[in-house]
């Protein structure tokens, strides 16, 4: 080597950059790591901030120049159907496309008070939930007019008070769980197809031949899926904070936090895609191996939904998994405000995952 001792460390920021500039060019890595992330929070980006809206059909016999109906079609809430035939109306009704047909009918009241009966048609196929948000409408309004017809004393007096506090929005909820589902299936796909790849293409029985130790040649690879992931966190992060308003509690200093979380979620995964790497006979078995540690994570781990929604059975299953807690600590850092050291109990659960997985890594990685 003409005297010029070898580095390692300039070795391994040859492989790094290699590495890299691999990754860029794969279509399925940019697809996985930024592309899936990137839509899902830009549907719920887009939808999250909407309020809940009741469709509702009104029968053609309804009097619409009557004061209930013009009471009811101020409510922002219900949103009226009067455009469709009664067979299309019936059809839609049947189907769960609307959630009642409305008949408000004119009934005999004082010479000062008018009095309707409103008929409230619905279907087994209705919405529970938005059929009780229609009930609880119509007794609002009915209320309302009965009190301009009787004005009464009340027996009691509302005194409202309310304090200043940050409006949870989807997208604070959404983007944690879809920057953790882009950190996991990035580390283990990642890692799993690219040291398989490795070996069957001899790559890195040729790295043998040179004086590099076989420590760089990890760190390397998991230098080139750090800057990557990086990269594509920092996007979806921009994206979801300068497009939809996602929390950043500190701003900057809550920015960094996530993204020092997102290096810790990154390296715990990567484990699991040696594993997965080493345990695959052949290149076809890589997804089926890694679909059993991605996808029950990427559904119970509270990606979509709290995890309080879910059976109490599930519950502790949905507790162990890693991406569990990497989510948990992002949504916490984000949206309360709370610091890396306020997140310990996250971080411990993730570094005894990460002890155990680095463990059967070591135990069942193969080199060759």
């Amino acid at each position: 080597m003409n005297g010029v001792k070898y580095s390692q460390w300039r070795a391994m920021l040859a492989i790094t950059k290699g590495s890299l500039r691999g990754i860029f060019r794969s279509p399925s890595a940019v697809v996985f790591s930024l592309g899936f992330p990137l839509v899902f929070i830009l549907v719920f980006g887009f939808i999250g901030g909407g309020s809940v809206s009741v469709k509702v059909g009104v029968d053609r016999h309804t009097d619409i120049n009557s004061t209930f109906y013009k009471e009811l079609a101020q409510a922002g809430t219900i949103k009226l159907v009067t455009d469709q035939s009664a067979e299309a109306m019936e059809d839609d009704l049947r189907k769960g496309r609307i959630t009642a047909i409305l008949n408000i009918v004119p009934r005999q009241g004082t010479e000062l008070v008018p009095a309707f009966d409103v008929h409230i048609k619905t279907s087994t196929a209705t919405d529970v939930s938005k059929k009780g948000i229609l009930f609880s409408v119509l007794k609002n309004v009915t209320g309302m007019l009965d009190t301009k017809a009787y004005p009464r004393p009340s027996v009691a007096t509302l005194i409202p008070e309310e304090v200043p506090g940050r409006m949870f929005k989807t997208i604070d909820f959404i983007l944690p769980g879809q920057l953790g589902f882009a950190l996991m299936s990035a580390a283990v796909f990642g890692t799993a197809f690219l040291f398989y790849s490795l070996r069957q293409t001899l790559v890195l029985k040729r790295f043998f031949a040179t004086p590099i130790k076989r420590l760089y040649i990890v760190l390397a690879e998991a230098c080139s899926r750090m800057i990557f992931q990086l990269i594509s966190s920092v996007v979806i992060i921009g994206l979801g904070h300068f497009a939809f308003g996602f929390t950043l509690v500190h701003g900057w200093v809550t920015f960094l936090e996530m993204l020092v979380l997102s290096v810790f979620g990154l390296l715990v995964f990567m484990g699991f895609g040696f594993v997965v790497s080493s345990l695959a006979k052949n290149e076809s078995t890589i997804p089926p191996l890694a679909n059993i540690v991605t996808l029950p994570q990427f559904l119970l781990a509270g990606t979509f939904f709290p995890i309080d929604s879910f059976p109490n059975w599930l519950q502790p299953i949905c507790k162990i998994m890693p991406l569990t807690y990497l989510i948990d600590a992002l949504r916490k850092v984000a949206f309360e405000g709370l610091h890396l050291w306020h997140v310990g109990w996250d971080l411990a659960i993730l570094t005894i995952w990460g002890i155990v997985v680095y463990a059967v890594a070591v135990k069942v990685f193969r080199w060759e």
